[in-house]
């Protein structure tokens, strides 16, 4: 099976297993974006998959990340795609990703904030950068997000930046804690939040692994990396 193919039946099994866990959920498919998350794969799977119809990507190092858009524009010229950071930001580092992606995903503290909005600004578009807030459940501070139950003083904190828009949240089920659990208390959060910032409605939860769990309870967007993509890894990441 070459790898075109490989990719095509991957991307049937993911979206049929969106498909179940939709109307399970009473849900319209509609209402959940597929994220291939592509980091360490190359631009070339990049490629196949937007042949196949995806058009939001995930990568979470900048160092990778730059070059692979390129890459990918090269190979797809005029192919749509919008590209998210998904991984740790060090606020050094903002100006680079604030080059390639169109959201960041991982935003957890003021201070990358501000920094991501001077880079914002930097950039010299009209367009405010699209952003979530990582949300932490069990506060672990070596998993990264912010705490959730801090998560209205950050959101108060980026909806003042003109050059930033507040999307919505993020999250990774925490170890120790079920998927089901973990994503029950971010839906009540992200409920509780959507009083004062009702634009928030993106909530990016579930990966390949817990997929199901995190659409029964509201998730709009699925990362999904392993069971698209397979364990193939680039030579020289």
């Amino acid at each position: 099976m070459n790898r075109r193919d490989e990719l095509a039946a991957n991307l049937a099994e993911v979206r049929e297993r969106i498909t179940r866990a939709c109307a399970a959920a009473g849900r319209s498919v509609d209402e959940v974006t597929l994220l291939a998350v592509t980091k360490t794969f190359p631009a070339e799977d990049v490629a196949l998959l937007s042949d196949l119809g995806l058009t939001e990507f995930a990568e979470n190092r900048d160092q990778e990340a730059g070059p692979k858009a390129a890459g990918f524009a090269e190979l797809r010229p005029g192919a749509p795609a919008r590209w998210h950071m998904v991984g740790s930001l060090q606020r050094n580092k903002a100006r680079s990703v604030v080059r390639w992606a169109d959201q960041v995903d991982s935003v957890d503290s003021e201070r990358l904030a501000d920094a991501l909005a001077r880079a914002a600004a930097a950039r010299g578009t009209a367009e405010p950068l699209d952003v979530l807030i990582q949300v932490s459940i069990d506060g672990d501070p070596h998993r990264g997000g912010h705490p959730i139950g801090d998560l209205p003083r950050l959101a108060d904190h980026i909806a003042g930046k003109g050059e930033l828009r507040l999307c919505g949240v993020m999250t990774v089920a925490p170890l120790g804690m079920s998927p089901a659990q973990a994503f029950d208390a971010l839906d009540s959060a992200v409920t509780r939040l959507r009083v004062d910032h009702p634009t928030a409605t993106v909530t990016s939860a579930g990966m390949s692994g817990d997929l199901e769990d995190a659409i029964t309870r509201g998730s709009t967007c699925v990362r999904v990396g392993t069971a698209l993509l397979g364990s193939r890894r680039l030579a020289s990441p």
